[in-house]
């Protein structure tokens, strides 16, 4: 499927190792229709959780009436609420019943999208919300699309992720990928986190 020269990704594209989708969402366009409008971002951060074994996943938890999408086909979106005022937005990767996904953290905002530096900002900036959760990534409503756009390997930084010390070990896990950005722009970024 394509439009405006995006290619969106199949459901299928997610099914695969959740840190190798990680990687290679770096670059690729966040598409949003609303009311009529496209809203587009370049994903620029992103999370990669891992499973039950992950401390920092909250499929750690086992399957709950919140984790049910993470447990799912891939190619979803997985959106819960956080501190009472934020939405994230992950997408769910694996196969059907290995419960993984990677949590969008920033955005190049796009044509219709501002400041997106943050898993809050992202959701705010695109008007992503719970009643987008379980939602199959496919055009029209919300998905990821392919512009062609090819980041350079030697871009791309890899850190702990962000909000979960409470996963002790885990959390020094380098599964927070990010495409390299001045350092004033880095600097300015903020987070509501805690990963699914």
């Amino acid at each position: 499927m394509t439009a405006g020269g995006l290619k969106a990704l199949p459901p299928e594209w997610f099914a695969r190792d959740t840190l190798v989708v990680a990687r290679e969402l770096l670059g690729k366009v966040l598409v949003r229709q609303l009311d009529g409008r496209q809203l587009t971002g370049r994903l620029i951060e992103v999370e990669a959780y891992c499973g039950p074994e992950d401390l920092a996943a909250h499929s750690a938890r086992g399957l709950t009436p919140r984790t049910r999408v993470m447990y799912g086909p891939p190619g979803h979106a997985y959106v819960y609420f956080i501190y009472g005022m934020h939405h994230c937005l992950n997408f769910v990767t694996r196969p059907e019943g290995s419960p993984q996904a990677v949590l969008v953290r920033a955005l190049e905002p796009g044509p219709g999208v501002g400041r997106a530096s943050g898993p809050g900002l992202v959701c705010r900036a695109l008007a992503i919300d719970r009643t987008l959760n379980g939602r199959p990534l496919v055009p029209p409503d919300l998905y990821v699309a392919d512009d062609g756009l090819r980041v350079d390997p030697a871009a791309v930084v890899t850190g702990p992720r962000v909000g979960v010390a409470y996963a002790g070990e885990w959390a020094d896990r380098p599964w927070r990928f990010r495409i390299k950005v001045p350092a004033p722009a880095a600097a300015s970024r903020r987070r509501p986190s805690a990963g699914p």
